[in-house]
């Protein structure tokens, strides 16, 4: 495919609406901040070597697979959907959504579904056929372009969609009948790309930025200070990805210690260190973790 920009330029995509703020402030967070330019679907990049733009998340997923785009990020549902030839690099596990299967609870008959001829709508035709096909259903297959959970009951009885919550299905009176994915954004490459030494050396770059930054959220850095004597005990129920940092403070009178731990631990955490002889115990957030 025709480029006008350098070849060693990494081409990355970003997904338009609903999960385009999680990608955009993960980046900024690696390092790479996106300005609006002057053409609003162009970002422009902070750093060097990239060229951006925003797409549709489906849109997203053919262009990888079609080599214009290097990298993207999209939703695992389109890439489910379209059975594209690309490669998953990690998960960032944001926006986190299955893909489910609804109906009105008149529909459903003890618990499930009707064995009559259903009309079935929804944004996704491959996987919702798949799914016709899978459990040999007599139904017919209508397209939807969002808004799916309105068309139950009188253009549908049954669709296929992607939630949250399952608020807004509820909201609608639909229940939900089963689960067929789960979804969440991640970041993908083309095959292209990849065969590409340059290229694949700039996306391992971006590959370990973002993921720093993931890293990094899930953890906190507590440092503290405690006596020689009560250093154990304080050390024996610290979390840290390796061991510790500790070094005496001045005068030798006591220790610093200082370990990053998981966030979802310091609810009891500091409790505890605290019953154990730590003292002027301070929690800060983390920008970057590279193992």
């Amino acid at each position: 495919m025709l480029r006008t920009t350098n070849p060693s330029t990494l081409h990355l995509a970003i997904p338009k609406g609903r999960i385009q703020t999680g990608v955009v402030e993960l980046l900024g967070a690696a390092g790479l901040e996106l300005r609006s330019g002057p053409r609003g679907y162009r970002p422009v990049p902070s750093v060097a070597g990239y060229e951006v733009k925003l797409l549709k998340p489906q849109t997203i997923v053919e262009m990888l697979a079609a080599g214009s785009r290097d990298v993207g990020f999209t939703g695992a549902d389109w890439v489910a959907e379209t059975d594209a030839d690309v490669i998953e690099l990690f998960d960032t596990g944001l926006d986190p959504v299955q893909m489910v299967v609804a109906a009105p609870e008149q529909v459903l008959g003890n618990g499930g579904l009707p064995r009559r001829p259903l009309v079935v709508a929804s944004e996704y035709p491959r996987l919702t056929k798949r799914w016709i096909t899978e459990r040999n259903l007599d139904a017919a297959f209508v397209r939807s372009y969002g808004a799916t959970e309105v068309f139950p009951p009188e253009d549908a009885d049954v669709i296929v969609d992607i939630t949250a919550t399952g608020e807004t299905l509820a909201a609608n009176g639909l229940v939900i009948v089963e689960e067929i994915l789960r979804s969440s954004t991640r970041l993908y490459a083309s095959t292209l790309a990849m065969d590409s030494p340059d290229k694949k050396i700039a996306i391992e770059a971006l590959v370990l930025g973002v993921r720093s930054v993931i890293e990094a959220r899930t953890r906190a850095m507590v440092e503290l200070n405690v006596t020689e004597d009560e250093l154990e005990p304080v050390i024996e129920i610290l979390p840290c990805m390796r061991e510790p940092t500790i070094a005496y403070l001045h005068g030798g009178a006591a220790l610093s210690v200082k370990a990053a731990v998981p966030r979802g631990d310091l609810a009891l955490l500091i409790p505890a260190l605290k019953e154990r002889g730590a003292s002027d115990i301070v929690v800060t957030q983390l920008e970057q973790i590279v193992p």
